[in-house]
């Protein structure tokens, strides 16, 4: 490479950093298109809109009401991962859906929530015969745009996924009548009256004919709404602000260009010129993350920060990997140019395995898992794929083109120091000790809890539903009342951090949602608020909620991790041909989750949406950090194979990467521990386990994943030598 070409390199990368960064931070335009400010912000940070629904049936069945509210969850993702549905005591179901300001435009496009219903034709003109089908047998309806292949024409339709019940019946129900028409009602009046040409059994029938797009997704509006347990009516609608409040998003946002600033300075002076080349990509790789989130219309909530966060870390992490490589390679003896090669060259299968292993448990999050774990696995999934771009490619370009403009001095790069083999593995009965005694305690805490009568964990009100308060204020009460005085009170009568605000726009209105009160606390609390604003008992107004997290959100989030779990093994397994080094890995990552259940069972951390986001944060940055050690490992044996015992060498692989484990921890530890000093009081009920769940991952990944993996070589196939 030339010093001309290099120059470019360097021009050009530092050119469009600050190109992005403008766009990022100030936009372009009147409009600030492309600004960090039109990122779309999710309930907890910015409010958007809420619809309450009410069931026309006089006593609807809990079962219904829990069908239909997951259903309408579903239908509102449609409009973002980050929307709530819950019930609202007996009979009502409301959808909160971030981002949004206009109400009626969302009704519009939502429908009204009717009855569905598939009628076969009796005659040719039209007359209905009996129903064949509910609409509680439709899953989803989508519009689409197709082209006929002879003519290259295009064709809107809407495509049905029915349920395994309903496509049976559709079946049965096509096959009986072809060339007929299968009239669709929507609240007894007929939308649409579709022929059909062929028995259809795959539970995938398609609408064909629609005039264009829009009246496509129309079509399939109504569908979708229309295939409920329930009918349902509005009795209202508001724009609703931030449940964290805006404190949360400002502190948030200064935490974490506070931590990257220290993050920076820290590459900087442990790495020389590496660190300097780090610190360019890491700005780009910042700004690159705000303008896609921009770009694909993501909405950014609480556990998305956390998605963000851990793909910082797993962003510094392969940095650090490449520098200490280099610095290897540069105390070997190597020349500073061999170094930086070679340093790459033995980085890539590291970074590659880490992050892709994370990678697929974003994914099969994203595909499989519901609201915030959805949301965080868009964002982990993003900056995963950003990350590796700055790393592999960025840094990659300007460390070599810094080399040939004249940093070519050892002393601009560093050498690794001689380290003595420390024995970790001799101290393998002490860790177990250590992590069982942790492990056990958490269970024993939820033992306790349980025989007083208490949950086992501290749900919050996403889990297990809880109370809201409308209070209507003589005057309108501004944001930071509401954080300094009005949440502090409902705080001390509940005792829990987790509690949620929403203001009313447009009146004096504001919305306060805690865990479920007793007679005694509601009592307390009235007392309280008409102590301090002097308002009547008649303003204040009560209503059970149920969980934002549904049974079957939870089922989904199980389901996704479980399945996230065993794709993570098989790649590992597949990656390094054993499949001790997966089971390793996974029990590793088990390890560390379970003594952050301990912290959450012992400390009465609240059990929310929060906690989902700290355990699948702690699952991916777990397994990375212990596919770092195992990449060493595995690299060792192919040296040391015939000149080492497996003991030995997986010590002199567990020490060689220390410096990554340390500073890799360090370095996130300290973002997610200003979010902890500066937070409100629910993010720092988020930040609390997430900094252990971080010291317990670098724990693990040191002390225990490689002799787990020695222990099983020992014992379960080939014996160790």
């Amino acid at each position: 490479m030339s010093k001309s070409k290099s120059s470019i390199i360097v021009a050009v990368t530092l050119i469009v950093t600050i190109l992005l960064s403008f766009v990022a931070v100030i936009g372009i335009g009147s409009n600030k298109m492309g600004s960090a400010s039109n990122i779309k912000l999710g309930l907890d940070l910015a409010g958007g809109v809420s619809i309450t629904y009410e069931a026309t049936e006089k006593n609807p069945s809990q079962k219904d009401m829990t069908d239909t509210v997951y259903k309408l969850q579903k239908r509102a993702e449609t409009y973002s991962t980050e929307a709530e549905v819950y019930q609202e005591g007996s009979n009502r179901i409301t959808i909160e859906i971030p981002g949004v300001t206009d109400a009626d435009a969302v009704l519009e496009e939502l429908g009204k929530p009717g009855s569905l219903e598939f009628f076969v034709a009796s005659t040719t003109s039209g007359q209905a015969a009996d129903v064949v089908l509910e609409g509680s047998a439709v899953k989803n309806a989508e519009a689409k745009i197709t082209q006929d292949e002879t003519t290259g024409a295009k064709d809107y339709v809407v495509e049905l996924t029915l349920t395994s019940e309903g496509a049976e019946t559709f079946g049965e129900v096509t096959e009986a009548n072809q060339g007929k028409q299968i009239m669709i009602a929507y609240d007894n009046d007929v939308i649409c009256s579709p022929y059909v040409k062929q028995a259809i059994y795959d539970g995938k029938p398609v609408i064909t004919g629609m005039e264009n797009f829009d009246a496509a997704e129309e079509l399939a509006s109504y569908i979708r709404i229309g295939g409920l347990s329930l009918k349902l009516e509005k009795i209202r609608s508001n724009v609703v602000g931030a449940k964290l409040g805006d404190e949360a998003l400002k502190t948030s946002l200064i935490a974490g260009a506070i931590g990257l600033a220290l993050v920076i300075i820290f590459m900087c002076v442990m790495f020389r010129i590496p660190g300097i080349v780090s610190s360019i990509a890491l700005i780009l790789y910042t700004v690159l993350e705000l303008v896609v989130l921009n770009a694909f219309n993501i909405t950014l909530t609480l556990p998305g920060i956390a998605g963000i966060i851990l793909s910082i870390g797993m962003a510094v992490d392969a940095n650090v990997i490449i520098f200490v490589r280099i610095r290897e390679e540069i105390s070997s003896g190597k020349s500073v140019k061999t170094a930086i090669k070679t340093g790459f060259s033995k980085a890539l299968s590291a970074i590659v395995d880490g992050n892709v292993t994370t990678l697929i448990a974003a994914l099969v999050l994203g595909l499989k898992g519901s609201g915030s774990v959805k949301g965080f696995a868009q964002t982990l999934a993003i900056g995963i794929v950003i990350s590796m771009f700055t790393a592999l490619v960025v840094t990659r370009l300007l460390i070599n083109a810094f080399y040939v403009l004249g940093a070519k001095s050892e002393k601009l790069y560093g050498k690794q120091k001689e380290r003595a083999t420390i024995d970790f593995l001799g101290k393998k009965m002490v860790y177990f000790i250590i992590s069982g005694a942790l492990i056990i305690s958490g269970f024993i805490g939820m033992g306790v809890y349980a025989a007083k009568g208490d949950n086992v964990l501290n749900y919050s009100l996403e889990f297990m539903g809880g109370d809201t308060t409308q209070i209507t204020f003589k005057e309108n009460i501004s944001d930071d009342k509401i954080t300094s005085e009005l949440i502090p009170i409902f705080e001390g009568v509940t005792g829990d951090a987790n509690v949620q605000k929403q203001r009313i726009e447009d009146s004096n209105d504001v919305i306060i949602k805690t865990r479920e009160l007793t007679e005694d606390e509601r009592a307390k609390l009235n007392d309280a608020l008409i102590e301090k604003y002097n308002i009547q008992s008649s303003d204040i107004q009560s209503e059970s909620i149920s969980s934002t997290v549904s049974g079957e959100m939870k089922r989904d989030a199980i389901v996704s991790v479980v399945i996230a779990a065993v794709c993570m093994l098989i790649y590992i397994w597949f990656r390094f041909k054993d499949i001790r080094f997966a089971s390793s890995s996974v029990l590793a990552l088990l390890h560390d989750v379970l003594v952050v259940l301990a912290f959450y069972a012992i400390a009465r951390v609240s059990v929310g949406n929060t906690f989902i986001a700290c355990m699948l944060t702690i699952v991916g940055y777990s397994i990375n950090a212990t596919i770092v050690v195992f990449d060493r490992v595995r690299e060792n044996m192919s040296i040391l194979r015939n000149k080492g015992k497996l003991e030995e060498i997986a010590n002199i692989s567990i020490t060689q990467t220390l410096t990554r484990s340390v500073y890799t921890s360090l370095t996130t530890f300290v973002m997610v521990l200003l979010l902890w000093i500066l937070g409100v009081s629910s993010i720092r009920e988020f930040a609390a386990p997430l900094m252990v769940g971080i010291v317990c991952g670098c724990y693990s990944s040191v002390c225990l994943a490689a002799t787990i993996w020695y222990m099983m070589k020992k014992y379960i196939g080939k014996t160790a030598k």
